[in-house]
């Protein structure tokens, strides 16, 4: 706990907070590229996302995610503010990893408090005499709304995670 605290210590421990926001966005990134392009695919081409019970198992396997994207989003933006208050170069060089990290964290929170309980109440069959007809309405619009912050998060997280890279490889020279 003192790495982040010591000023004096603290431009030894660079790459030990660059290391945590490296492995957070790491694991961040990759854990959402399996979801997104391995287990939803998967589910949807075995049919399971014409059941009735789809909308709540995919509201519990999103309600995880989004927790987990939750830790990661605060890990990455914690640690960025340490290395910014400690470091010389993050005070003046990567101003715009702090912006980056607000923004992840800002779709991390729409994804868990606005768009997946929208998503699931949109799925949820209600009436259990009635089969499931397909996808409703207002989910392929959300649906899109879905992707673009996807791709805003997966373009913000590599450049943040490339910028810690680079800086790791420079301070280690």
């Amino acid at each position: 706990m003192n790495a982040g605290f010591k000023v004096g210590s603290a431009e030894g421990k660079q790459p030990t907070w660059q290391a945590v926001i490296m492995f957070a966005l790491g694991f961040w990134l990759s854990c959402s590229l399996i979801l997104d392009f391995i287990i939803m695919p998967a589910l949807s081409t075995a049919g399971m996302m014409n059941q009735a019970s789809f909308a709540t198992a995919g509201y519990s396997i999103f309600w995880i995610f989004n927790r987990v994207e939750l830790l990661c989003a605060t890990v990455v933006l914690s640690s960025l503010l340490v290395l910014r208050g400690t470091s010389n170069i993050y005070r003046h060089v990567r101003r715009w990893s702090i912006l980056l990290s607000v923004l992840l964290l800002a779709i991390a929170l729409i994804y868990t408090y606005i768009m997946t309980p929208q998503m699931s109440a949109l799925a949820i069959q209600l009436n259990l005499l009635q089969p499931a007809t397909g996808m409703p309405v207002g989910m392929v619009q959300m649906h899109e709304k879905y992707w673009l912050l996807e791709a805003i998060k997966l373009i913000a997280g590599a450049t943040i995670l490339g910028w810690c890279y680079r800086d790791s490889r420079t301070l280690a020279a």
